[in-house]
């Protein structure tokens, strides 16, 4: 089943917020990573080793809020407004480049569809009406 979710980017206070999420939404963090943890030939400032790189809180069946803080040396600068964007979580890879290659026709791709050190298959992109998109695959854990 394909899910959308909402995705926030912070300059920076991305944990005080998430943090503040958590306690009006309950719940506990699926996921969290800061940007130390990002392989070596990631790059990002020194002061912001401590930045999230990702988070994700569930807040009710099926929607998960996401975000993460920006980089001052890798990504776009976070300018409210730009600040959200939807994320698409498909059930194949297949999908996944179907989404993003038509939603992203005309627009700005900042990532291309590729399998990231953290084991998605994951992309980014602004639309042509200037709507910022994820999309993501997560292929199934082998089991032990």
């Amino acid at each position: 089943m394909t899910t959308i979710n909402p995705y926030l980017v912070f300059k920076g206070n991305c944990e005080k917020a998430f943090n503040f999420y958590k306690s009006v939404f309950g719940g506990e963090f699926a996921s969290i990573f800061r940007f130390r943890e990002m392989p070596p030939d990631q790059k990002f400032a020194p002061e912001e080793a401590e930045r999230l790189m990702h988070v994700s809180l569930p807040i009710g069946q099926g929607t998960i809020l996401m975000g993460s803080d920006t980089s001052d040396v890798n990504g776009p600068p976070m300018i409210t407004g730009n600040n959200i964007s939807m994320s698409i979580n498909t059930d194949s890879k297949q999908d996944a480049d179907r989404l993003f290659n038509g939603l992203s026709a005309g627009g700005k791709v900042f990532m291309p569809m590729n399998n990231t050190f953290w084991g998605s298959y994951f992309g980014m992109f602004t639309d042509k009406f200037d709507i910022n998109w994820m999309v993501s695959f997560e292929p199934p854990k082998e089991k032990k």
